[in-house]
């Protein structure tokens, strides 16, 4: 099968959090176009089983297959670890989640085989950031804490606040005594308080956004694949935004943290896919 390459990205996630990797491709990929759903409709995906996250997953992609992309990005921990595996045997475009590529460059840059991981509490009792780093290195100590207001801290638009840096301190204080070297950001939403989390945790932990090292890794499969669009129109926006619910928050969302404007979301039935 010739996949187009001038053909989009498709990314998603189960609400606005991926748009934090949706944001690292447009910064370090500009040439190439996005398509983004955001499952706002059934959010959140933590608390659901892993039958129930596979077919999501697989009517999202079958959507994001109706706009002709040529790979897909799995912005959310959660359809990641429960879906990702699956999903990629069933497709021959190329995909990628956002767990394996922070996990891959924790574990080969921490100097003293301590990592501490922040994620929601699904993402944390999964043990999935702790699966991967360890098949690395087995000696590597991961020592994982979930924080679970900071996504609605994110929403709320909180994130420069008194408020916020309270509650990084009580979260963050016990990963501190553990003398860790790296920390993972493991939750989409973390990375727009890292800032905060910084500051708490001292210069001398590093900081590992899995966001980042997604669009890396994407980068990494379109040259591998001979899929990098070298030919992008200037006269065409080259970003398109769906949801499955509340078209209207998603937007002011995605305005408040991407580097472009978002002019339109449009909302779809998903179940019809």
């Amino acid at each position: 099968m010739k996949i187009d390459k001038e053909a989009p990205i498709g990314v998603f996630d189960s609400g606005v959090g991926g748009l934090t990797v949706a944001r690292e491709i447009m910064k370090n990929l500009p040439m190439e176009r996005v398509v983004y759903f955001g499952d706002t409709a059934r959010v959140p995906y933590g608390s659901k089983s892993k039958e129930t996250i596979l077919r999501y997953s697989r009517q999202i992609i079958r959507f994001l297959q109706t706009q002709q992309v040529k790979a897909i990005v799995v912005a959310c921990n959660t359809a990641s670890a429960l879906a990702l595996d699956e999903i990629e045997k069933e497709l021959e475009m190329p995909i990628v989640g956002v767990v394996k590529p922070g996990a891959r460059v924790a574990a080969t840059s921490t100097t003293n085989k301590k990592i501490g991981v922040i994620a929601t509490e699904s993402t944390i009792q999964s043990g999935l950031y702790k699966d991967y780093i360890c098949a690395i290195d087995p000696d590597i100590n991961v020592i994982g804490k979930a924080c679970p207001l900071f996504v609605p801290l994110v929403e709320e638009g909180w994130r420069e606040d008194p408020v916020t840096d309270e509650v990084a301190r009580r979260y963050l204080n016990d990963l501190k005594e553990k003398d860790i070297d790296s920390l993972i950001l493991g939750c989409t939403h973390y990375p727009l308080l890292s800032t905060t989390i910084g500051r708490v945790m001292g210069e001398k932990v590093r900081l590992v956004n899995p966001a980042y090292e997604t669009a890396c890794e994407l980068e990494r499969l379109l040259k591998e694949r001979d899929l990098e669009n070298r030919s992008k129109k200037e006269k065409e926006f080259p970003y398109r935004f769906f949801v499955s619910d509340a078209a209207k928050k998603f937007t002011q969302f995605a305005n408040s943290i991407l580097p472009y404007d978002v002019r339109m979301t449009q909302q779809i039935n998903i179940e019809d896919y």
